[in-house]
Protein backbone atom coordinates (compact mmCIF):
# COMPACT_ATOMS: atom_id res chain seq x y z
CA UNK A 1 0.00 0.00 0.00
CA UNK A 2 2.88 2.82 0.64
CA UNK A 3 4.20 1.84 -2.62
CA UNK A 4 0.87 2.58 -3.82
CA UNK A 5 0.58 5.59 -2.45
CA UNK A 6 3.92 6.92 -3.88
CA UNK A 7 3.02 5.91 -6.87
CA UNK A 8 -0.07 8.33 -6.51
CA UNK A 9 2.15 11.41 -5.05
CA UNK A 10 4.62 11.43 -7.41
CA UNK A 11 2.03 10.94 -10.53
CA UNK A 12 -0.01 13.96 -8.84
CA UNK A 13 2.95 15.81 -8.49
CA UNK A 14 4.33 15.55 -12.50
CA UNK A 15 0.38 16.77 -13.55
CA UNK A 16 0.76 19.71 -10.85
CA UNK A 17 4.22 21.00 -11.79
CA UNK A 18 2.86 20.62 -15.20
CA UNK A 19 0.02 22.91 -14.20
CA UNK A 20 1.75 25.55 -12.31
CA UNK A 21 4.15 25.99 -14.54
CA UNK A 22 1.60 26.86 -17.19
CA UNK A 23 0.21 29.19 -15.34
CA UNK A 24 3.56 31.17 -15.26
CA UNK A 25 4.42 30.50 -18.70
CA UNK A 26 2.21 29.32 -22.18
CA UNK A 27 5.33 27.82 -23.70
CA UNK A 28 7.11 26.62 -20.69
CA UNK A 29 3.71 24.81 -19.64
CA UNK A 30 3.07 23.56 -23.45
CA UNK A 31 6.67 22.77 -23.37
CA UNK A 32 6.93 20.11 -19.76
CA UNK A 33 2.99 19.24 -21.26
CA UNK A 34 5.08 17.55 -24.38
CA UNK A 35 7.47 15.67 -22.56
CA UNK A 36 6.62 12.17 -22.32
CA UNK A 37 6.54 12.48 -18.12
CA UNK A 38 3.53 10.31 -17.23
CA UNK A 39 4.81 7.73 -19.77
CA UNK A 40 8.45 7.69 -18.24
CA UNK A 41 6.80 7.35 -14.67
CA UNK A 42 4.86 4.49 -15.94
CA UNK A 43 7.72 2.76 -17.70
CA UNK A 44 9.64 3.40 -14.23
CA UNK A 45 6.59 1.49 -12.27
CA UNK A 46 6.59 -1.43 -14.64
CA UNK A 47 10.34 -2.01 -14.29
CA UNK A 48 10.47 -1.35 -10.36
CA UNK A 49 7.36 -3.73 -9.87
CA UNK A 50 9.94 -6.21 -12.29
CA UNK A 51 7.11 -6.70 -15.43
CA UNK A 52 8.85 -8.56 -18.05
CA UNK A 53 10.50 -6.46 -20.36
CA UNK A 54 8.05 -6.73 -23.07
CA UNK A 55 5.18 -6.09 -21.15
CA UNK A 56 7.77 -2.50 -20.90
CA UNK A 57 8.50 -2.46 -24.66
CA UNK A 58 4.74 -2.80 -25.64
CA UNK A 59 3.70 0.07 -23.07
CA UNK A 60 6.14 2.34 -25.06
CA UNK A 61 4.76 0.74 -28.62
CA UNK A 62 1.14 1.27 -27.32
CA UNK A 63 1.93 5.22 -26.41
CA UNK A 64 3.35 5.93 -29.55
CA UNK A 65 0.65 4.74 -31.59
CA UNK A 66 -2.17 6.18 -29.01
CA UNK A 67 -0.52 9.69 -29.02
CA UNK A 68 -0.96 10.20 -32.88
CA UNK A 69 -4.33 10.16 -32.88
CA UNK A 70 -4.83 12.93 -30.63
CA UNK A 71 -2.61 15.63 -31.79
CA UNK A 72 -5.58 17.16 -33.88
CA UNK A 73 -7.60 17.87 -30.81
CA UNK A 74 -4.52 19.85 -29.71
CA UNK A 75 -4.98 22.49 -33.13
CA UNK A 76 -8.47 22.18 -32.85
CA UNK A 77 -8.77 23.18 -29.00
CA UNK A 78 -7.77 26.55 -29.71
CA UNK A 79 -9.30 27.28 -32.67
CA UNK A 80 -12.41 26.26 -31.01
CA UNK A 81 -12.20 27.79 -27.73
CA UNK A 82 -12.88 31.76 -28.01
CA UNK A 83 -15.64 30.22 -30.43
CA UNK A 84 -18.61 27.80 -28.14
CA UNK A 85 -16.41 28.54 -24.52
CA UNK A 86 -14.34 25.81 -22.02
CA UNK A 87 -16.62 22.98 -21.54
CA UNK A 88 -17.93 23.02 -25.47
CA UNK A 89 -14.59 22.88 -26.29
CA UNK A 90 -13.65 20.07 -23.79
CA UNK A 91 -16.16 18.06 -25.13
CA UNK A 92 -15.59 18.74 -29.00
CA UNK A 93 -12.16 18.08 -28.37
CA UNK A 94 -12.98 14.17 -26.54
CA UNK A 95 -15.63 13.65 -29.45
CA UNK A 96 -12.74 14.84 -32.01
CA UNK A 97 -10.22 12.63 -30.59
CA UNK A 98 -12.37 9.59 -29.96
CA UNK A 99 -13.28 9.83 -34.15
CA UNK A 100 -9.77 10.22 -34.66
CA UNK A 101 -8.35 7.29 -32.72
CA UNK A 102 -11.21 4.85 -34.78
CA UNK A 103 -10.04 6.21 -38.18
CA UNK A 104 -6.48 6.21 -37.37
CA UNK A 105 -7.16 2.53 -35.35
CA UNK A 106 -9.05 1.43 -38.79
CA UNK A 107 -6.30 3.10 -40.77
CA UNK A 108 -3.22 1.09 -39.33
CA UNK A 109 -4.92 -2.20 -38.93
CA UNK A 110 -3.65 -3.13 -42.54
CA UNK A 111 -0.26 -2.98 -41.62
CA UNK A 112 -0.53 -5.09 -38.63
CA UNK A 113 -0.94 -2.34 -35.95
CA UNK A 114 -4.20 -3.70 -33.88
CA UNK A 115 -4.92 -0.53 -31.78
CA UNK A 116 -8.68 -1.78 -30.47
CA UNK A 117 -8.67 -4.50 -27.49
Amino acid sequence: MPWLITKYLLTALVVVGVSEAAKRSDKLGGFIAALPLVTFLALVWLYVEKQPETKIANHAWYTFWYVVPTLPMFLAFPWLLPRIGFWPTLAASAVITVVCFGVFAWAVKPFGIDLLP
